[in-house]
């Protein structure tokens, strides 16, 4: 199953880059890296830009059959929050923010962290095939009552 295109999933990607050109320096690097391997991972992944305001630029969102992660930026961190986070395996033992909630997950990247990317590719992986599961069980007819 393919996430068909959103018009305006143009225009996001045109944001992300702004915003990962903008900032100049690890943290554009580092989402622009994560950017990267969540396309790799997750082959027609959409980009959206939400929440913008006055008080803050907005934030990516990737999302596939529902949203799989935001890529925040602090001045301190890169904040990948997981929609789904507390649902997901993570042998790589990627999560280390936002842990005690009871469906999110986030993973802090700080200056000169190293990433695991296959952990990361297969944490992507996951968050998709839960996405696409949890739709599919949306979109199924309920079993007839006797």
């Amino acid at each position: 199953m393919t996430t068909q295109r959103d018009p305006d999933s143009a225009a996001a990607s045109q944001h992300i880059t702004r915003r990962i050109e903008e900032l100049g320096d690890w943290r554009g690097e580092t989402l622009a890296r994560i950017r990267r391997l969540i396309h790799e991972a997750a082959p027609g992944v959409q980009e959206e830009w939400k929440w913008q305001k006055p008080s803050s630029p907005g934030t990516p969102v990737w999302s596939y059959e529902g949203g799989i992660c935001t890529g925040e930026t602090y001045r301190q961190a890169v904040k990948l929050t997981f929609f789904r986070g507390a649902a997901l395996p993570d042998p790589g033992r990627l999560f280390n923010a936002s842990l005690t909630g009871n469906t999110r997950r986030a993973i802090d990247l700080h200056e000169g962290d190293s990433l695991d990317e296959a952990a990361f590719l297969d944490l992507i992986r996951a968050a998709v095939a839960a996405n696409v599961a949890a739709r599919s069980r949306r979109a199924s007819p309920e079993t007839p009552q006797r």
